[in-house]
């Protein structure tokens, strides 16, 4: 892997977007279990806000014009094309846990694996970085707790397949939409107090120094967090395999 000389500016003037999306599939996981056990994933709906600016939704419709359960191929690979262009813009393009989890499966979906690993090679991924500091992930709510943000989730994530099984599209579509903006207004609170701030399971607040977000490209070259304490750590491998195998690198 080529090493980076320059992840690029991402001061709070740099223009932010953050994307995210819910899956279709339902299925009840264990405590302590890894979702992947479920995999393939198939995506009913995705969302993008950019700060101050655009809000989209994407879908696609059935035979009837309603919401269909997943997207189809060629909306999940628009959607793909829509965050490349963002990134050549210099639009500082962020998910929570987009890295592990959103970009793989939008490249799955779309059959675009090797699109999805470049964009996710340039985009930002608190969570991935938090875990690199920490050597554990974090939900987004507790960050978000943490961090002093007013917005909350509107739903479990758990519950999003069997609300939009249900018809209840636009719930899981604000919902979608909602986790975009509280990323967005993490990101910008990280950036402001150079340090992330996250609710423990004691209901304690716990922080950790980030002075700058990194793109993923230079995170995945950062040392590995020290988890010398954890009886059963999760590889940081775990998180970018696929892009691994889908540019050879």
């Amino acid at each position: 892997m080529r090493k980076v000389t320059n992840p690029g500016n991402n001061e709070t003037t740099c223009p932010l977007l953050s994307f995210d999306i819910e899956i279709s599939d339902v299925f009840e996981l264990g405590r302590h279990e890894d979702m992947e056990k479920y995999a393939p994933f198939h995506i009913s709906v995705g969302a993008t806000a950019v700060v101050d600016g655009e809000e989209i939704v994407w879908y696609s419709n059935n035979d009837e014009g309603a919401p269909a359960l997943n997207l189809t191929r060629k909306r999940a690979h628009e959607l793909l094309e829509y965050l490349d262009e963002m990134q050549q813009k210099e639009v500082i393009v962020c998910a929570w846990n987009g890295l592990g989890f959103d970009l793989k499966w939008i490249g799955h979906h779309a059959n675009a694996l090797a699109l999805a690993a470049r964009i996710a090679l340039k985009s930002y991924d608190p969570m991935f970085q938090f875990f690199n500091l920490a050597g554990f992930p974090i939900g987004l709510g507790k960050v978000a707790l943490g961090m002093g943000i007013p917005q909350e989730k509107l739903m479990d994530g758990s519950d999003a397949p069997k609300q939009w099984r249900a018809g209840h599209h636009q719930k899981v579509m604000d919902y979608c939409l909602g986790d975009c903006q509280m990323t967005n207004q993490i990101v910008r609170a990280i950036q402001e107090a150079r340090q992330v701030r996250w609710t423990t399971s004691k209901g304690h607040i716990s922080s950790k120094p980030m002075p700058r977000l990194k793109s993923v490209e230079e995170v995945i070259q950062d040392p590995d967090p020290d988890q010398s304490w954890m009886d059963k750590p999760i590889p940081k491998t775990k998180f970018y395999d696929w892009v691994l195998e889908a540019t050879g690198m």
